[in-house]
């Protein structure tokens, strides 16, 4: 008897556990504005052209001479 009850219990509170946690914080939840300027931020980043950064020469350094 006290081993059915003693799995009772622990059934019970393992669905009582599983139960309480069904909110969401809101970074998780989609929000329509957030959505909106995301979208309009990528594509004002995809109408501009890409600049390409000018190849840089190595800098001549003076050779050390062996004393």
């Amino acid at each position: 008897m006290r081993h059915r009850l003693k799995i009772g219990f622990a059934l019970v509170a393992l669905c009582g556990a599983s139960t309480l946690a069904h909110a969401r914080p809101p970074t998780v939840v989609t929000s329509p504005g957030y959505d909106r300027r995301l979208q309009e931020s990528r594509s004002q980043l995809g109408s501009t052209p890409t600049l390409t950064a000018p190849v840089v020469k190595p800098k001549r350094s003076k050779k050390k001479h062996a004393n």
